[in-house]
């Protein structure tokens, strides 16, 4: 089977590396042949070992009825979304790791692979190296899953991780993440929970069956949690992770959120550290799953490409049924409907006063001690309640909110 490769960045280096260097063990446990044709990149690469298949022109490869199989991995939404719905038209099969593209235009890609009766894979665009599509389109196919949630950015997670093992500032954190390549010289993306919000967004149109457009989806970052909070947490046994989750509502609406959570220690979620993610999903029959490994990395993430490319060479005659419906306007709940427990960090004027007013007001309160604590700050649990009725208690109680955080139960 031909397979071309459109951009040559990390991955899609990693993926050309993978195809060749292990030709022989891809034969043997799949049957099949795969070499490389094209890779499509505008920019010169001095000693490429692939030089001579270079193109600068995508209709090199559009054009050429021997290319079976076409590999995105150029990021964005154009030209990518231009170039891969050419492609499917054109009755290629196409396997991308593009979060973003499956995350805006997923349902138009996928409708148009059907109509062609080809197959569009993006087992790589979720988990980078960690298996997720497959488990959940195939392995957890006979249960009704209520609930998808995890670690889906290990940026995040690196620092995050750094902060509580290590007791480093943010900004600090960030630094050496940048340093070690983990996180871009502008991390927004990462940092601000831009990346996360892509990836739960593709495995709720999986679970759901309807496609969930990323705007209109609350999103919160790290950038604002400290040490304090870091100890806080732990004090009640709990880590801080950044957690994107999706839950269906009694309603069918779906509940999505992607923002800093605490996870109680025994969770296993709470163990996943440094640059790798983890991905838990709910079943009525199977209960809690939790998929765990890198969740990027040029060869991490180009073996999960490889492996949708092999997918495809194995059923080039059929169409995989996979995919999900079209989005719906009133498809998506309002998060602050959802019951949930907060986290409080507030400063107050008077401690015996703000302690008693918020027992009497709240109810079931964990107050949370801390090392080094200042006169005048305060934490505590919330009782699980609607989101939008605590955030109107908290205001009218006397203490001046300097941080809020959701806790999860998984």
């Amino acid at each position: 089977m031909n397979v071309a490769i459109l951009g040559y960045g990390v991955v899609g280096s990693g993926v050309a590396e993978v195809i060749s260097k292990n030709a022989d063990i891809i034969k043997k446990n799949s049957n099949v042949s795969l070499s490389l044709s094209h890779i499509l990149d505008i920019r010169d690469f001095e000693n490429c070992p692939f030089q001579d298949i270079m193109t600068k022109d995508f209709y090199d490869i559009l054009n050429d009825s021997k290319v079976d199989i076409v590999v995105e991995t150029m990021g964005g939404v154009s030209p990518a979304f231009e170039f891969v719905s050419a492609c499917l038209k054109a009755g290629k099969h196409v396997v991308t790791s593009n979060k973003e593209l499956v995350a805006v235009k997923g349902y138009e890609l996928l409708e148009i692979a059907r109509k062609k009766d080809v197959n569009f894979l993006f087992e790589a665009a979720v988990g980078g190296g960690i298996p997720i599509i497959r488990p959940i389109s195939r392995c957890l196919a006979g249960n009704r899953i209520s609930e998808v949630a995890g670690i889906l950015n290990g940026t995040s997670n690196f620092i995050l991780t750094k902060m509580i093992t290590e007791n480093m500032d943010f900004d600090v954190a960030l630094r050496l993440a940048q340093e070690k390549g983990y996180a871009e010289k502008d991390p927004t993306a990462d940092v601000e929970g831009f990346d996360a919000l892509r990836k739960i967004c593709i495995l709720a149109s999986l679970c759901f069956g309807n496609h969930v457009y990323p705007n209109g989806v609350y999103t919160e970052g790290i950038s604002k949690i400290t040490l304090e909070d870091v100890d806080f947490a732990s004090s009640c046994d709990c880590v801080i992770k950044l957690i994107a989750k999706a839950k269906k509502m009694d309603d069918g609406k779906i509940s999505l959120t992607v923002s800093p959570c605490l996870v109680k220690n025994e969770s296993m979620l709470a163990g996943v550290n440094g640059v790798f993610n983890a991905c838990l999903v709910r079943g009525d029959a199977v209960g809690d799953v939790v998929l765990y490994g890198q969740g990027a990395g040029k060869l991490a993430t180009a073996s999960a490409v490889v492996g949708d490319v092999i997918d495809c060479a194995c059923n080039t005659k059929e169409r995989k049924f996979f995919g999900w419906d079209e989005g719906k306007d009133d498809l998506l709940a309002d998060y602050l409907d959802e019951e949930i427990s907060l986290y409080v960090r507030a400063t107050v004027e008077s401690m015996e006063n703000a302690v008693a007013e918020i027992a009497h007001t709240l109810g079931e309160v964990s107050f949370l001690k801390r090392e080094k604590q200042a006169f005048d700050e305060i934490a505590f649990l919330t009782p699980a309640m609607k989101e939008r009725e605590l955030r109107k208690i908290l205001a009218k109680l006397p203490l001046s909110v300097i941080s809020t955080i959701r806790t999860v139960d998984y």
